[in-house]
């Protein structure tokens, strides 16, 4: 499906501009707070490439990382990290556009960030590193509140970012749990741990506190308040507060127990009037707060008014901008508030979800509509809005936002609305999931609906007609059919038109009608979209071309379709394997190996997702790889694509004319495979899958738990990438996969 400007959007989920420039924003220090210089001089003088601040809600971990920098000379980029980014594309997207406010980051950087072929550790880490360690000029990277990211894809991704800290510069993340990265940096004495103990403040910080709160106290209540609350800053702050307002009992409290801070927190809200108690109860179920959206969620004006007494008389709001239009609640806050709401007003929570769902929606940020919906009962609104985001949400990298959304669903919601159905078969198809996309497609073939579908396309017929063409279930004869179907079914303005057109040309093929499959490529050409079906069918008409000797057309399609891989940041696409191996193949007639074997690195690398779920796709892509090698003379490679079609056709075995082609180039093998010269054959797709996960400290058990195999696998796969590369060890497989472009930009 057409997806322009894929590569410039937001792929952090529902981000408006404001809100992202929010994410991004340094919030400012406020100058009543106990100062932690002592603390910062001693980390930022330090030779640590990285700084680990690690403590319970409460302890100012936010406050120390404003202060250190408002102070720093160094240039300082900044990201607060909620639960919506625990996403790999949205987390090394946040980490780039942190780093591009600070640098003269290379334009592309972003939106290499992202994408249907998004390979976190394989591209996109390695890219972002690579640009870290060429700074020209000493930075600092702040990551606050690192707990709200949990995906291993996202550590894993953090370890190889992390390696490309150059010294002078720092990474500095805090957290309210461990930093996965910590403790192998501690082994290598590369981290400066900061902890509850160096946080905790003595009689002078909690002096300093009441003091701000405007209450007196000598020394030896201060040495006792701190003592009796452990240190902890918040519980100071809250205790500070009750007795401004005469609750003098707040000094007897201790230690930083839940409990205690619930106690705390009720006691300061109860001095508040009661409009502004419900006004925090029921806006507490944001994440982020802003003046209109709390007005439609507490159903009532004046949100503007109560967000600026509560900055004015408390830490419990946090600004997220200088220009005070977003905030948040501290989180131990917000769960105290959360927890009020549901124990004095539980009927009140669906409905406060459904008003945020839909401001959201009304102001054009449908995921996070998506996040609130998923707290109601509504579930066959959620499932229209998921159906119209999900493809989106996935082409633009972020796969774990929408398998979240779908597993959160449930199987039983997914198939209950076929549109959806086939979108996940969509989603399992391109992102090469065998067993997937026939128990998906399965179900769709005896599915029925007949109302307009939220994904665009014209009819759940028309959708489930392009997908079963592609994944070609019951042959050649049957995807042609399926195929003209959706073709005649989705107009020229439908979203689906270009993949309509491109799934016709190749069904077109397959039946060995290759005039027609010129005509819908020509159609397809004209709409002049930048899409993964424009890059297809530039590839089977160059293909075409240079079967007829006229390879002066052939460059002029493959000049095209590579343009746009490399506009639209599509190098790891599926859909892209077939233009690099024509590529190969032009480069290799003009006698330019050099550029043939580039070409070739790009088709092996993008053709891990290209399966048997896209079984035409896949084989074509490696027919076309393996004619390649075989005009270099590398017999081995050759050979070693011709087995990997052979797996492909066992399980579709009916691809029209297609498995002729495959057979007299076979043949042409068989017959001059004498004289071809012994080598090693090229890393399996399981082995690229491995191969970027050798750049982490992970070892072979855990690579195997994130990659779903055995241990002994892993070590079997790593010693047959070793073999192949000429290498001995982990660094140097990564060095060589690296200097041949299997790893990295």
């Amino acid at each position: 499906m057409s997806d322009q400007g894929h590569g410039e959007a937001l792929p952090a989920v529902g981000l408006s501009r404001s809100l992202l420039d929010a994410k991004l924003s340094i919030p400012q220090y406020r100058t009543d707070a106990v100062s932690r210089r002592p603390l910062i001089d001693a980390a930022r003088g330090s030779d640590h490439r990285v700084v680990g601040i690690t403590a319970p809600a409460g302890y100012g971990k936010s406050t120390l990382l404003a202060e250190w920098a408002q102070s720093d000379e160094r240039p300082v980029g900044w990201v607060t990290f909620d639960r919506f980014d625990d996403d790999p594309a949205t987390f090394l997207y946040l980490l780039a556009s942190a780093y591009g406010r600070v640098s003269a980051a290379d334009n592309n950087l972003l939106g290499e960030m992202s994408g249907i072929g998004f390979s976190v550790l394989g591209r996109a880490a390695p890219r972002l590193a690579s640009a870290l360690r060429s700074s020209p000029t000493p930075f600092v990277l702040m990551l606050d509140d690192l707990h709200e990211v949990n995906r291993p894809a996202c550590h894993d991704a953090l370890g190889i970012v992390i390696a490309g800290i150059p010294r002078g510069s720092q990474l500095v993340a805090a957290s309210r749990a461990e930093q996965p990265h910590v403790p192998r940096l501690r082994s290598s004495g590369d981290v400066l741990e900061v902890g509850t103990d160096q946080l905790a403040l003595g009689a002078k910080g909690a002096r300093q506190v009441f003091s701000g709160a405007s209450v007196d106290i000598d020394s030896d209540t201060a040495a006792a308040v701190a003592a009796r609350t452990e240190g902890w800053p918040v519980g100071l702050y809250l205790a500070a507060l009750i007795a401004r307002d005469g609750g003098g009992a707040a000094l007897s409290v201790a230690g930083d127990d839940r409990y205690v801070a619930d106690y705390l927190y009720r006691e300061s809200m109860a001095r508040l009037p009661q409009d502004l108690q419900q006004f925090l109860r029921r806006t507490a179920v944001l994440d982020q707060l802003t003046a209109s959206l709390c007005d439609a969620v507490v159903g009532e004006s004046g949100s503007t008014e109560h967000l600026r007494v509560l900055e004015a008389s408390n830490s419990f709001l946090v600004p997220l901008d200088r220009r005070r239009d977003w905030y948040r609640y501290h989180a131990l806050f917000r769960e105290f508030l959360l927890a009020e709401l549901r124990r004095l007003e539980p009927d009140e929570v669906m409905k406060l979800h459904l008003r945020a769902a839909d401001w959201y929606e009304a102001n054009g940020s449908g995921p996070m509509a998506v996040e609130h919906l998923l707290n109601t009962n509504e579930r066959d609104r959620c499932v229209q809005l998921v159906t119209s985001l999900v493809l989106p949400i996935y082409l633009n990298g972020q796969i774990s936002t929408g398998v979240r959304w779908l597993a959160t669903l449930g199987n039983d919601a997914i198939e209950g609305y076929p549109p959806l159905l086939a979108l996940a078969g969509w989603i399992a198809a391109l992102s090469g999931q065998v067993v997937e996309t026939e128990r998906l497609t399965a179900i769709l073939e005896t599915a029925s609906h007949d109302q307009v579908p939220a994904d665009g396309s014209a009819s759940f017929e028309s959708a489930r007609a392009m997908l079963l063409s592609v994944v070609c279930p019951t042959g050649a004869t049957k995807a042609a059919a399926d195929a003209e179907l959706g073709l005649a079914s989705e107009p020229g303005w439908s979203p689906w038109r270009d993949q309509a057109l491109c799934l016709a040309g190749e069904a077109a093929l397959l039946v060995g009608d290759v005039a027609r499959s010129r005509e819908l490529f020509g159609d397809l050409f004209a709409l002049g979209v930048d899409s993964d079906a424009a890059v297809l069918g530039r590839a089977e008409v160059a293909v075409q071309d240079m079967g007829r000797d006229r390879w002066n057309e052939a460059a002029d399609h493959l000049n095209a379709a590579l343009m746009m891989i490399d506009r639209n940041h599509m190098a790891d696409y599926c859909t892209s394997v077939l233009a690099f191996a024509a590529a190969a193949r032009l480069a290799a007639h003009r006698g330019d190996r050099g550029e043939a074997e580039r070409h070739l690195t790009a088709a092996m690398r993008a053709r891990v997702a290209c399966t048997a779920a896209l079984p035409a796709m896949a084989v074509r892509a490696r027919l076309h790889m393996s004619k390649a090698y075989l005009s270099l003379g590398d017999w081995t490679a050759a050979r070693h694509l011709l087995r990997e079609i052979d797996d492909v056709l066992r399980v579709r075995p009916d691809l029209g004319v297609l498995v002729g082609e495959v057979t007299e180039f076979r043949d042409v093998v068989s017959s001059a495979s004498q004289s071809g010269a012994a080598g090693l054959p090229p890393l399996s797709p399981a082995e690229l899958r491995l191969l970027p996960y050798l750049q982490t400290h992970l070892t072979f058990s855990e690579i195997g738990e994130r990659l779903f195999v055995s241990r002994n696998t892993v070590s079997s796969q790593a010693s047959s990438i070793y073999r192949k590369l000429g290498v001995s060890s982990r660094n140097e497989a990564v060095s060589q996969g690296t200097a041949i472009g299997l790893i990295g930009g």
